[in-house]
């Protein structure tokens, strides 16, 4: 049987894991949804999403640098293929956070300010928002994905 100093590394990534697989769940496909259906103010509403999926942006990349330090240094473990595969997982979902919070988001952020308070939907910067809300979309269900295979992979 083994100790608790022995299996609290684990038990701590597997929380780690699932707390971030679960807070990209919930903030992108149920709390921004539910905003979108729930209030009538578009811009007020679209302010309140951005704010959440900055602070989401945030809670990837503590996640991620955590997660990469838990991992096993020894080498005979660091060099196992589910460790590798797990980094990868980690550094991937990691590069999506940090291009849409860094690369994409900026520029939305920008387009949402020119529009003013009529909001970026009713502006000439329509289709540009809606390309980079579209590209920003699917980085962030290719991040979601990922964290479903580090929750089932993580150990």
């Amino acid at each position: 049987m083994q100790g608790w100093s022995e299996v609290w590394p684990t038990r701590a990534r597997i929380l780690l894991a699932t707390f971030w697989a679960g807070s990209l769940w919930t903030v992108g496909y149920l709390v921004a949804p539910t905003l979108f259906a729930t209030l009538s103010d578009r811009v007020l509403t679209g302010t309140i999403a951005a704010s959440l999926f900055r602070a989401q942006a945030w809670v990837s990349v503590c996640c991620a640098l955590f997660l990469v330090a838990m991992l096993p240094r020894r080498k005979e473990q660091a060099n196992l293929p589910g460790n590798k595969a797990l980094l990868g997982l980690i550094i991937a979902m990691l590069v999506c956070a940090v291009v849409i919070h860094f690369g994409l988001q900026p520029f939305m952020a920008s387009l949402r300010e020119a529009a003013g308070s009529s909001g970026v939907m009713n502006s000439d910067q329509r289709a540009q928002f809606g390309i980079l809300h579209g590209i920003s979309s699917v980085i962030y269900l290719i991040e979601s994905v990922l964290a479903l295979f580090l929750v089932l992979k993580i150990r």
